[in-house]
């Protein structure tokens, strides 16, 4: 992958800490060399900061630690130098799929290409047909891993309201009742928390991971169509070359057939250059992208089946808890019965014995 390159801002004036393009196509960031995050987002009114973090063990470099502030249109301007940059033309530029018409310029001039100029290159070949049908069902993917992230809010909502319903119903006239409107609505509130976090996680674990996918899958089809391209420039120096040829055949040593056979040498020397890097970003975007959606989705089945676990006991304990009230309440009735009954007993025996007293006399 590209590593990421930043200026750093001191003292109001821009020191550069790394030299563009003098050994960026050989830093390897599997032995950590350059480590870049993204600490913080501060929101403002009109525009959001980020703070990057970056840690480097790179000679290029003057600190081997340092910070800058940044906005998002800074990144998008960053994404645009790499892309349009001829040094970096066979990396895969990680993206956002933020201008809209500007993507779908080159998606026209993609489809141009890919009419006119044939790749007999199977590898790339079979590549560029295997991106455009993962890149759709990533697309869709998405949105229907973000609706399902929805229903789980939906629900966790219907919880809240069902739950603050109860709580309300509890505190009219029904005492035989309130305990158990009290308890149920404090088993939704558990099973809302639950909801709440199973929500954060589907939307951290998988549709996160999908979208970033989906710019990362893009960006391969934008270098394969920047091969492509770079292929159409290759095809275009050969037929100048052959008509400078044709048309100084009678001439020796002409001028215009040597500017031909240089542009045509450095457009095969482009053109080798940028397969052999595209094929090697390409093997490893696959095996990145298996990899982290094997960490990812283990870590969420995992996590899915402690939530429903733990759901389960919440429900479980309630039902023990509700159970154990009721016999309670059973009890109580039973004694409270018991207690007036014997208390009427001796009321009417009394009643009875005044009665018959008051007869006899």
């Amino acid at each position: 992958m590209l590593s990421d390159e930043f200026d750093v801002e001191e003292n109001n004036s821009q020191s550069d800490i790394i030299n563009e393009g003098s050994n960026s196509e050989n830093v390897d960031l599997s032995d950590n060399s350059l480590q870049v995050v993204i600490s913080d987002a501060l929101s403002e009114k009109d525009r959001v900061k980020f703070t990057v973090l970056s840690k480097t063990t790179l000679p290029d470099f003057q600190r081997s630690e340092f910070s800058v502030v940044r906005q998002h249109e800074e990144f998008i301007w960053l994404h645009d130098q790499f892309e349009e940059n001829e040094d970096y033309a066979g990396f895969i530029v990680s993206m956002e799929i933020y201008e809209i018409m500007k993507s779908l310029s080159k998606t026209t001039d993609e489809y141009l290409l890919s009419a006119t100029v044939r790749d007999v290159n199977d590898f790339f070949e079979q590549e560029k047909n295997f991106l455009i049908d993962y890149y759709g069902h990533l697309k869709d993917a998405t949105m229907k891993s973000d609706k399902m992230v929805n229903k789980h809010k939906d629900v966790a909502d219907c919880y809240i309201k069902i739950s603050s319903c109860l709580v309300q119903l509890s505190t009219f006239d029904h005492r035989e009742l309130d305990w158990f409107l009290n308890r149920f609505s404090e088993t939704l509130e558990k099973l809302r928390k639950v909801e709440g976090r199973v929500a954060s996680d589907e939307d951290l674990k998988l549709s996160d991971t999908l979208r970033y996918y989906v710019g990362d899958s893009f960006a391969a089809k934008r270098l394969l169509y920047r091969r492509l391209r770079c292929l159409a420039n290759y095809e275009t120096a050969n037929r100048n070359l052959e008509k400078a040829r044709a048309k100084n055949k009678d001439v020796h040593a002409a001028q215009e057939v040597y500017d031909a056979e240089a542009t045509q040498q450095i457009s095969c020397e482009k053109f080798e250059v940028m397969s052999d890097k595209g094929k090697e970003e390409l093997i490893d975007f696959k095996a990145r992208r298996v990899s982290t959606f094997n960490k990812n989705l283990l870590e969420l089945a995992e996590w899915e089946i402690k939530h429903a676990q733990h759901q389960i006991d919440i429900l479980k304990t309630s039902l023990e808890m509700i159970n154990s009230e009721e016999k309670k309440s059973t009890l109580n009735v039973e004694l409270a019965r018991r207690y007036h009954g014997n208390n009427c007993f001796n009321l009417f025996m009394s009643m009875n014995l005044n009665n018959l007293f008051v007869s006899f006399n």
